[in-house]
């Protein structure tokens, strides 16, 4: 059975800011980069709470979430993150973070699950076609299952 998310055209992103983490411009950018690409853009503005992020996904039926960070709190964020996705039955959407993230957390973050860090600089470009790779990669997995 083919969910209703692997049916859909476009690919839907929450863009999230988690935590006190008041710096938005880069979360801003690529929101409104990822909509001119054609994707549709949920954007939750500032000072989530983990919760509030994994409702907004779940209640937006989401394709990826992504957490732009610079507050140094992004492996914490993700191993909670990921627990309450896991909890809510919703481990099927994608995480990708980005944003002031040191090097040497980048495969820490993906062992904890997250499938794309986007460090500072990286293309515009570059974050839509690896969205894409991570969907369309996700939509094989499903309909293999099915």
């Amino acid at each position: 059975m083919q969910s209703r998310r692997t049916s859909r055209i476009r690919i839907k992103v929450l863009v999230a800011k988690v935590g006190l983490d008041g710096h938005d411009r880069g979360a801003k950018v690529v929101a409104r980069a990822l909509r001119d690409a054609g994707f549709e853009v949920v954007y939750t503005g500032l000072r989530q709470t983990i919760d509030q992020v994994v409702a907004a996904a779940i209640q937006e039926d989401v394709d990826i979430i992504g957490i732009n960070q610079h507050e140094g709190s992004h492996i914490h964020i993700a191993r909670k993150l990921m627990q309450k996705l896991k909890e809510a039955g919703a481990e099927d959407i994608a995480v990708v973070m980005g944003g002031s993230i040191p090097l040497v957390d980048v495969e820490p973050l993906k062992a904890l699950g997250v499938k794309e860090v986007f460090l500072p600089g990286t293309p515009i470009a570059e974050i839509v076609r690896r969205l894409e790779e991570i969907v369309k990669g996700g939509q094989i997995a499903s309909e293999a299952e099915a």
